[in-house]
């Protein structure tokens, strides 16, 4: 069995103080005209996109601390590291394509701000988990974002792959923010 070590908690609150400061920047002195810019009808605002971003948070967050731990312990021989490391460089991987479900798309009604505010306060939440919460790697749920971006070779995260993921899902949505304004019809 795999536990946490200190090594990973720093790994994670490093990650997660980057992560923090590429949503920062990247969303830094928007107006509200940039924040809600549509490049087309079905695709998301930056606004939406915050928004999307919080409520993946949220459900990472209601995961770890409510699923996790009736979740099946993982099979001997499982290779932590190597998931870890899949998760911090494929899911922030905005080539591998995927469509958010339903149950994950933003209702276009909360402000940026607001969703900025629950992201960050998200990061304190995670890093506090990592820090107090014992037996994170001794359990395992299963994990569409993996399943979807190895193509089915991993389909399980323990505790602390799920505490990754959303911020490695915050680094695939920066890109995402980062083409819309640099693409066609941004505002200025």
């Amino acid at each position: 069995m795999t536990t946490l070590i200190a090594n990973d908690v720093e790994q994670a609150r490093r990650y997660f103080a980057q992560t923090r400061a590429r949503v920062a920047e990247a969303t830094a002195g928007l107006t509200d005209t940039q924040l809600r810019f549509k490049p087309a009808p079905d695709r998301w605002s930056i606004a939406e996109i915050l928004e999307h971003m919080a409520i993946v948070h949220g459900r990472v967050l209601q995961r770890i601390m409510e699923q996790l731990p009736q979740g099946a312990a993982p099979e001997p021989g499982r290779d932590s590291q190597l998931l870890d490391a899949l998760v911090l460089e494929k899911i922030p991987d905005r080539s591998i394509r995927a469509n958010a479900p339903a149950f994950i798309h933003p209702t276009g009604k909360v402000a940026a701000a607001e969703s900025l505010e629950r992201i960050f306060a998200d990061y304190e939440r995670l890093i506090h988990l990592l820090e107090s919460t014992p037996g994170l790697r001794e359990h395992i749920l299963d994990s569409p974002p993996l399943h979807v971006v190895t193509q089915g070779a991993y389909t399980t995260m323990d505790g602390y792959q799920w505490a990754l993921t959303a911020a490695a899902h915050d680094q695939r949505h920066v890109r995402q923010i980062e083409e819309l304004k640099a693409g066609p019809g941004y505002p200025a």
